[in-house]
């Protein structure tokens, strides 16, 4: 597949300003050179041409968001004024297994102010005495040079300012995720300690209603000993009652006669 339809298919629908990352390995180049790609592409900040066949990038357009370019597997050999002058905010640069030779072809690159990290595996450059010197030399702003800094320590996986602000920030956002938490146990446990208050009330209540209940009961059985006929009437069961008022209205009767 060519390079241009290629990139067609990548839009997918979108426009060119909308495109942050663009992958295009593996595709053919159209004479080593560059094609289908424009300066519309305004926010791309990833670029992606392995193993495309390249000879030149100097019809490379100017991305000034671009901060990752992979030109690493093609047959450049020079020409790299273009990078400087069209990718000023580029920061990592991959020419492995390219045909660099010598340390001069390097030299473009020192106009890249922002340029952190270069790999350069597999160019013959590599092979040159105190070649990692000589480039650490030429370009001063490297961190890393293929994917080790001057004192070969390894780079980490972190590699980058925008990590760390990104991790402090998460780090910001578990401790609120963390203080709400606290905060909707703290209103879980009042609202327990409030639900067992009221049970303590209700219990109160109801020992009050029992007692004065109790109290009502007394106040109806010093009721029933009432008078019938001028004869007290003891608090008795409600048979023995009945039989106690006939005798009493026999007795009465017989009183009269």
């Amino acid at each position: 597949m060519d390079m241009k339809k290629r990139i067609h298919l990548e839009l997918r629908n979108r426009t060119a300003c909308d495109v942050r990352e663009l992958v295009l390995d593996n595709c053919r180049s159209n004479e080593g050179k560059i094609e289908g790609l424009t300066a519309e592409f305004v926010n791309l900040e990833f670029l992606s041409l392995i193993n495309v066949g390249l000879l030149s990038v100097s019809n490379l357009p100017k991305l000034g968001k671009l901060k990752k370019l992979e030109l690493s597997d093609n047959r450049i050999s020079g020409g790299l004024d273009a990078l400087a002058e069209k990718l000023p905010s580029l920061t990592h640069l991959n020419l492995s297994g390219n045909k660099l030779k010598d340390i001069s072809t390097l030299e473009p690159l020192k106009k890249l102010d922002h340029l952190k990290s270069l790999d350069l595996f597999n160019c013959e450059v590599t092979n040159l005495n105190d070649y990692r010197e000589s480039v650490f030399r030429l370009l001063p702003q490297l961190a890393y040079l293929d994917g080790y800094d001057l004192d070969d320590r390894e780079a980490s996986d972190s590699d980058g300012e925008a990590d760390g602000v990104d991790d402090d920030d998460d780090e910001d956002e578990e401790d609120e995720f963390d203080e709400d938490d606290d905060d909707d146990e703290d209103e879980v446990e009042g609202e327990e300690d409030d639900e067992e208050g009221s049970g303590e009330d209700e219990e109160e209540e109801i020992g009050r209603d029992g007692e004065v209940d109790d109290d009502d009961d007394d106040d109806d059985d010093d009721d029933e000993g009432e008078l019938y006929s001028g004869i007290k009437v003891p608090s008795v069961h409600k048979e023995s009652r009945a039989s106690f008022l006939n005798e009493s209205a026999v007795r009465t009767n017989q009183l009269n006669e």
